[in-house]
């Protein structure tokens, strides 16, 4: 298994260098492409909410100062993909509709790549994060300070539909770790982490099984058993219930996006 092209959203704004280094982080191993796609403010979205209580005027300009703020965007994107030093990489321009462009570029693309602050619902890619894992289901690598290939990689497993998915497409990464381990609830589903080591297995990943057996929620006892193991990365299943269900009682994505580490490769 492997991976051909790694898409890194990027606002213009000074955390597209770091999306960028992590994306071509994640490339390097395979050769693949990295595809650096700027994602603006949607003039398109903007419109109706103007409206007719906006004079001709006072709508002609704040559009035309979307535009240039979109424009200024645009460049300070390509400067940062000029700047990436990873020779395989492409940029994409996203014109309106912003969101069906971007849907587009996430579906051909093995891995989205973001930073800490979209995840949790800060700055102007938050929307977009959201888009990619939910609506279009596409898999993510949230990369946090000192995201690194190779060393321990952890798996969250309790045997459901969305750990599993995050589990098969992970298999390009787990296969650079040094060690891999299979981090298990007791409570979780009954399904024998064993099955899932023999899915790794037959793919040319050993791992371990360590049972989670500390009592509470699931995601502190996740975070916790990473950082024991010197985890640099976490594979995860991503909202497991309904959003507003995640939203109103937390939930354990809502956990994992909120600590500093480890790097997530999360998928829905």
């Amino acid at each position: 298994m492997s991976w051909a092209r790694i898409m890194a959203p990027l606002s213009g704004g000074t955390g597209d260098r770091e999306t960028l280094a992590a994306a071509a982080m994640l490339a390097a191993p395979f050769e693949a492409e990295v595809a650096g796609v700027y994602t603006p403010a949607d003039v398109a979205d903007v419109m109706p909410w103007m409206g007719e209580g906006f004079l001709g005027g006072v709508h002609t300009t704040a559009l035309e100062s979307l535009r240039e703020a979109a424009a200024v965007g645009e460049r300070h994107a390509q400067a940062a993909m000029d700047g990436c030093g990873y020779a395989r990489k492409s940029f994409i321009s996203l014109k309106t509709p912003v969101w069906a462009g971007l849907s587009a570029e996430a579906r051909l693309s093995d891995v989205v790549v973001f930073t800490n602050d979209p995840p949790r619902g800060r700055g102007p890619l938050a929307e977009s994060f959201q888009q990619i894992v939910v609506d279009e289901q596409r898999p993510v690598f949230i990369a946090r300070e000192g995201a690194a290939l190779g060393g321990v990689m952890a798996v969250a497993w309790d045997g459901g539909k969305e750990a599993s998915r995050a589990a098969r497409l992970a298999v390009p990464l787990l296969q650079q770790a040094s060690r891999v381990v299979i981090l298990a609830g007791v409570k979780a589903r009954k399904f024998d982490p064993a099955r899932l080591q023999g899915y790794f297995t037959a793919r040319g990943v050993a791992s371990d099984v360590q049972l989670l057996e500390e009592p509470g929620e699931i995601g502190p006892c996740l975070i916790k058993a990473c950082a024991k193991l010197s985890a640099n990365i976490l594979v995860a299943g991503a909202f497991g219930h309904p959003r507003l269900q995640e939203f109103i009682f937390g939930g354990t994505t809502r956990t994992l996006l909120g600590a500093d580490h480890p790097s997530l490769f999360l998928s829905h």
